[in-house]
């Protein structure tokens, strides 16, 4: 047997005598695996040592080094046996997520699905420390990743970038989160990666110097005022550049915060005290200062932001805060990766992140692990359709309640369900992770068992509400379509004086549950287009109201209201639409003219236009265009960011 050797000399000291004696025992266990001609050593042996740079607890060592895929080749071990409960368990979680297979491509444009897989992923674990065994894995993965093929390298790349940096950026295991994004880029975009690598290193030497000079002369004068600070640089991620280059449109040169530094002090005042002192010693850029001490950031978010110039006219981001502010934005309820992903969390979701920070500080490993396990998303549940999609549904929905939630006409028809595959009751409780196929019938006959509270069908209100209303609508007025009903029963006038239903149908521009016979209107706020993913919102007066399925109004929703909602479909019928759109440009000369041409060229109608001129030349372009569908629509606004001059064009929300 050959000896499997990892660097842990510098971490002996921590580990006691039996704590040594398990740790041999576990590497002589992957030993058996050993190296082959893409790893010198197993793969949980390289995500210990990642982890041991961490200062983890021993346990995750141990479950690092046991949780090697490759195990699975040699006979069973029975790691409870030999190593207990909670390194077993541990392994069993790790081997889960390494094992899970839900994520494509497309979920990057979809971001409900990649946050749903998300809180999935860090659901299912019974463990917190399963979650940091994952990332690192997922970092030794990216480290061999050249090895690999360029199809495996993008989607490998993909998925970091999507899933897992997101995890770890909310964690606040930030380091992780740097490493992920930098490593996950440079595999998608290796020329960008590159070019920003090689300006990085060209002015490492001189960014350094001019950290050090404007920390040494900053401390040197705090300490004759006797203001105690830590000053330090804070580095820029070759990922983080890229985004700031992309959002802003600027060049690696035109950047002008790649130098930074953090000031902390102890008190309120002193944070005042300080810059000013920054503002005596250096030039500041004019309108680069903000005060989000006196105004927060809707996140809670704290400090004092400043850009100073040194004497090398380099130009210097400087931070000051207390160590509570800081303290808030590196290790608050997730209030920081909230901001940073742009995101809406849960009370749940924001304690259980404060769980797993407090157990990476305090590494009082099992309570912290037994709190977050009975915390962490308590009251959700993540569950797959046959097709892939996920779906987070309320703790303790039921088959019967997934039906309901992929659509309420599956739910009105359902008969049977399977579970990974096997029949199940409708009244079989959901686990995250299971999928779930629906058996439906041709007719739609609910059961009124299911609304019996007794009988445990359904659990999630909405659920409830649909079967109820359908038998309502069948004693109001049977002889009609149920999403007729729904609209009438809305109304307050006279029933007779609403239903207008033709014999005959008519192919129109859109169709209400496959019904093209009814009262359609289209929603101002979103504008939708032929093409558009719609759904449609029953009023009081206006019949069915199509949005596009991303519109704010629908996404914002409430719970009482979303019953209202039906599924919509574009007909066969052409019709046009008027869609506003906005052209950003560098400069107005010719501007509408070269539009004008443009959209005559391609036969788009212009309902109005109107210019805006800037005092530096640019301009803003607003359009109302007569659309088609959103194929046109996308082809002309790809037309008209060819033309010169121009920044951007993007469809317009109202």
């Amino acid at each position: 047997m050959k000896p499997v050797t990892i660097p842990i000399t510098q971490f002996l000291h921590q580990y006691s005598t039996v704590e040594k004696s398990q740790l041999q025992r576990a590497l002589d266990i992957v030993s058996l695996i050993g190296g082959d001609e893409h790893y010198i050593r197993p793969k949980g042996v390289e995500v210990a040592s990642i982890l041991m740079g961490f200062q983890v607890d021993f346990t995750t060592i141990l479950a690092a080094i046991l949780s090697d895929p490759r195990l699975s080749t040699l006979p069973p071990i029975d790691i409870k046996k030999q190593f207990g409960n909670t390194v077993a368990n541990l392994v069993q979680d790790v081997n889960w997520l390494n094992n899970i297979r839900v994520y494509s491509p497309e979920m990057a444009s979809q971001p409900n699905q990649s946050e749903t897989l998300r809180r999935m992923l860090l659901s299912m674990t019974q463990d917190v420390r399963a979650v940091l065994i994952k990332l690192a894995y997922r970092i030794q993965r990216l480290r061999n990743l050249p090895r690999e093929s360029h199809e495996i390298r993008h989607f490998i790349a993909h998925e970091t970038l999507d899933i897992y940096a997101p995890i770890a950026n909310r964690l606040g295991v930030h380091q992780f989160k740097w490493e992920l994004e930098d490593m996950g880029f440079r595999y998608l975009e290796p020329v960008a990666y590159k070019h920003i690598a090689k300006s990085l290193a060209a002015n490492r030497v001189a960014r350094e110097n001019s950290i050090h000079g404007f920390i040494s002369l900053l401390e040197a004068t705090l300490k004759k005022e006797q203001i105690v600070c830590e000053c330090y640089g804070r580095p820029k991620h070759i990922y983080s550049i890229w985004k700031k280059m992309q959002r802003k449109n600027l060049e690696f040169n035109d950047l002008y915060d790649l130098l930074a530094v953090r000031v902390i002090v102890d008190s309120l005042m002193h944070c005042y005290t300080v810059l000013g002192i920054v503002h005596s010693l250096w030039q500041t850029i004019p309108g680069e200062f903000d005060d989000y001490i006196a105004n927060p950031k809707e996140n809670g978010y704290q400090s004092l932001h400043t850009v100073i110039l040194d004497a090398q006219g380099n130009r210097i981001e400087v931070q000051i805060r207390t160590q509570a502010m800081h303290d808030y934005a590196e290790l608050g309820v997730a209030a920081h990766w909230s901001y940073k992903e742009g995101g809406k969390q849960s009370a749940t979701m924001e304690k259980s992140v404060a769980t797993l920070r407090k157990l990476l500080e305090e590494k009082n490993s099992d309570s912290s692990s037994d709190n977050f396990r009975s915390e962490l998303f308590s009251d959700r549940v993540y569950v797959l359709t046959p097709a892939g999609k996920l779906l987070d549904l309320m703790k303790g929905s039921t088959a019967l309640d997934f039906a309901y939630a992929v659509h309420t006409e599956i739910g009105h028809r359902c008969r049977g369900a399977k579970v990974n595959g096997r029949i199940v009751p409708l009244t079989y409780v959901l686990k995250s992770g299971e999928q779930i196929e629906i058996l439906t019938s041709k007719e739609v006959v609910p059961n009124r068992n299911w609304i019996d509270p007794n009988l445990n069908y359904l659990k999630s209100p909405r659920s409830i509400q649909k079967v109820k209303n359908w038998f309502r609508l069948q004693e109001f007025v049977p002889e009609i379509s149920p999403f007729i009903k729904a609209e009438l029963l809305e109304s307050k006038e006279d029933t007779r004086l609403n239903v207008r239903l033709n014999k005959k149908l008519n192919h129109s521009e859109v169709t209400v549950e496959g019904l093209d016979n009814v009262q359609t209107t289209f929603a101002n706020c979103c504008n939708p287009v032929s093409g558009d993913e719609v759904i449609g919102y029953i009023s009081h007066h206006k019949g069915i109201i199509v949005h596009r399925q991303d519109c704010k109004n629908i996404v914002q929703l409430g719970e009482d209201k979303q019953p209202q909602l039906v599924s919509v479909a574009w007909g066969n019928s052409k019709a046009s639409h008027s869609v506003p759109i906005v052209v950003y440009a560098f400069n107005a000369k010719n501007l509408l003219n070269d539009v004008s041409q443009l959209l005559a060229q391609a036969k788009i109608h212009i309902f109005s236009a109107s210019l805006e001129s800037q005092p530096d030349f640019s301009a803003v372009l607003n359009l109302t265009l007569q659309i088609e569908n959103t194929l046109q629509l996308n082809d002309i606004l790809k037309k008209i960011k060819q033309l010169p001059a121009i920044v951007n064009v993007e469809r317009r929300l109202r």
